[in-house]
């Protein structure tokens, strides 16, 4: 998936404010996509999770 497919993919769903990071990866479709960037491109993962406006400090926690 390109950053723009991400990007758009994620920009369709409504409510990401009120959501766990769980519940934001499983309703935009990209869990399994996640844990396959946090073992093997953590750059991707971080990129992941900046598109589901997941805060940096939450980001650093999640991705060590």
């Amino acid at each position: 998936m390109t950053d723009e497919e991400l990007i758009k993919k994620i920009s369709g769903i409504d409510g990401l404010g009120g959501m766990t990071v769980n519940e934001r990866l499983y309703a935009s479709g990209l869990l399994t996509e996640f844990d396959r960037c946090k073992t093997h491109d953590k750059g991707r993962a971080k990129l992941l999770l900046l598109c589901l406006r997941v805060d940096e400090s939450s980001i650093e926690i999640i991705l060590n």
